[in-house]
């Protein structure tokens, strides 16, 4: 069990299509709720960069304690959350690259055994620290793609 190339590579690029994604819109367009009840562009940028150092702290507490069980992460539930909807894109995007080096560091210095550490997902059950990170990179994409979508409707 290792780091594939795929996984490494999403990880060490995958958010970097978000600036060529929201470029050319401003801190108005942003910011803008333009689905009522669900979040912004800036607000989904704020939930990956949060969830980044979550994530690295699950992935910390799966190689020191046997097969921990996880609740599901929700933004709403966080209390933190709402100190990183206060920031602005720059912010936070700075933020998302610092973050994202120190976890793309991390995944890559664990041998195959600690790739091999589980944690347990209220809805998908065992998973290794493999398996988390493959997650962890569909959890992203799903919110990059949200973010494109938002970013190309009208208004």
């Amino acid at each position: 069990m290792t780091l594939s190339a795929s996984i490494l590579y999403r990880l060490q690029t995958q958010h970097l299509s978000l600036p060529t994604i929201i470029k050319g819109l401003n801190d108005d367009r942003l910011e803008r709720n333009i689905i009522p009840g669900k979040w912004s562009i800036r607000d989904n940028i704020a939930h990956l960069t949060r969830y980044q150092p979550i994530f690295l702290g699950r992935i910390n507490t799966m190689l020191s304690d046997l097969e921990p069980v996880f609740e599901s992460y929700r933004a709403e539930n966080d209390q933190e959350f709402d100190q990183w909807l206060k920031k602005s894109s720059a912010p936070l995007m700075d933020e998302l690259n610092e973050s994202r080096n120190s976890l793309v560091e991390c995944l890559t210095r664990l041998n195959e055994k600690e790739l091999g550490r589980c944690g347990v997902h209220p809805n998908f059950g065992r998973m290794t620290i493999l398996d988390w990170t493959e997650f962890f990179l569909l959890h992203e994409s799903h919110h990059l793609f949200t973010i494109f979508r938002l970013a190309h409707m009208p208004g």
